[in-house]
């Protein structure tokens, strides 16, 4: 990296479970998940600025402009809720494909908050980055507090779990689905009966509400759900059309992807407990 740029993690997630139980007066959807984060992801660049301003660099998401990227969003909200004179440079290397369920968008600003806080000098504290996370959309604190959880709420009442090692093969099928239009879907189960940590850790908790409704609604995904169903158990992630199956171990995953037909948009990455963003904030110096 050239001098002044520092380079962090912002890595996936999935879900392993969704479930809606009800939903509140003010129409979001009470929901319950298990959120997994992955040791694979995007890579934000940054760069303090002492002028205050923000500024985007390299490729962008077709169709999102600098107001709407989640990322320079972040670093403003974080430039003003603290007051800081300072801005930064901003470089999205994306890795995550966007409306797949993965989390991009919401890792991006995650990260964005809380390399911003040690560049800026900051110290907020991860509360009130994960705080300032929630105004920007429901899976940024997961990724502000760095650590696999069951999660209820619209997403961010949050407790951390102790997930067994697992591997994943994941597909994108290339199919984007705005999520308000899943969420007012005719078909979409809205009272599922809430489970507890426990139904989860004994494996009897596995399903996504959207499953369904997205299968019926993209052929794209239909296909892919069928192809995995070769493999293992094909499941959804989030609220976007990204399909996994769980391994226990890596040479099963690896053998696993080997045999999918290489059209198909697969790879593997692996389960954290700990995101690497987190072990990218404990090192005292993040400078290249």
């Amino acid at each position: 990296m050239s001098s002044g740029w520092s380079e962090w993690p912002a890595p996936a997630k999935l879900n392993l479970f969704l479930r809606i139980t009800g939903r509140r007066a003010d129409g979001y959807h009470e929901l319950q998940t298990v959120f997994r984060l992955l040791d694979w992801g995007d890579r934000i660049r940054l760069r303090p600025r002492s002028d205050g301003r923000i500024v985007r660099h390299g490729d962008r998401l077709p169709g999102v402009d600098d107001l709407a990227d989640l990322a320079v969003r972040a670093a403003s909200l974080l430039q003003s809720s603290a007051n800081c004179p300072q801005g930064a440079d901003i470089e999205v290397e994306k890795r995550i494909p966007a409306g797949g369920g993965f989390g991009g968008g919401s890792s991006d600003a995650a990260t964005v908050l809380c390399a911003l806080d040690r560049l800026w000098g900051l110290a907020l504290g991860e509360d009130r980055l994960a705080a300032l996370g929630l105004e920007l959309g429901a899976d940024v604190p997961v990724f502000v507090r760095g650590r696999s959880a069951w999660a209820e709420g619209v997403g961010e009442r949050l407790v951390p779990v102790a997930l067994p090692p697992a591997w994943y093969v994941l597909v994108d099928p290339g199919v984007q689905v705005p999520t308000a239009a899943l969420f007012q879907s005719a078909d979409l189960t809205r009272d599922s009966a809430p489970a507890k940590i426990s139904d989860f850790a004994a494996g009897t908790v596995l399903d996504n509400a959207f499953e369904p409704v997205l299968r019926r609604r993209e052929p794209a995904v239909e296909a892919v759900f069928e192809e995995l169903a070769r493999i293992g158990v094909p499941r959804l992630t989030g609220t976007g059309s990204g399909c996994f199956v769980e391994f226990a171990h890596r040479d099963a995953a690896q053998e696993a992807l080997a045999r999918l037909p290489r059209r198909m948009h697969a790879w593997v990455a692996a389960g954290v407990s700990d995101s690497p963003l987190r072990a990218a904030l404990a090192r005292p110096s993040h400078q290249h």
